[in-house]
């Protein structure tokens, strides 16, 4: 692992999705989007369950984008 490479992770929880991304120095390396299916029997988003989704759902998002991009913390 490069110790001068700049590594970002985005997080986006608008609407129906819940989504995580990791990129260095400006590359994508991981991009991992959950999209929440509950919302179709309503016609459209509603947001309480929307919420509860993205409560549940960001930490295993971030923690597959995080492994996807094979990041390891540096000590």
């Amino acid at each position: 692992m490069n110790n001068d490479a700049v590594y970002i992770l985005g997080i986006e929880s608008s609407c129906d999705e819940t989504a995580a991304s990791v990129t260095r120095d400006g590359i994508i390396l991981s991009n991992v989007v959950n999209t929440q299916i509950v919302h179709a029997q309503y016609g459209g988003v509603v947001p309480e369950l929307a919420s509860r989704a993205h409560q549940q759902q960001i930490i295993p998002v971030i923690e597959a984008a995080i492994q996807e991009a094979k990041y390891q913390k540096q000590h």
